[in-house]
């Protein structure tokens, strides 16, 4: 395992969530039936947050498997 490429994957993956998590849920106000466009801008961060996660599960495997780099 290399610990360094494991700790960068982890900053990756706590500024995703920083960034995205906030978006991804509706407003409280359940009573209110969201708009189409307001819909379709949810879907597209759904997407944009689903392809980064993707793409931090794959570093952390990577660092998983990975020898660490020596020096």
């Amino acid at each position: 395992m290399d610990p360094k490429k494991l700790k960068q994957t982890f900053a990756h993956l706590e500024d995703l969530d920083d960034r995205m998590t906030y978006r991804m849920r509706f407003s409280d106000s359940s009573m209110i039936r969201p708009s189409a466009e307001q819909l379709n801008e949810k879907m597209r961060d759904l997407a944009s947050y689903t392809v980064e996660l993707k793409d931090v599960v794959r570093e952390l495997i990577i660092a998983i498997a990975s020898e660490p780099k020596k020096g």
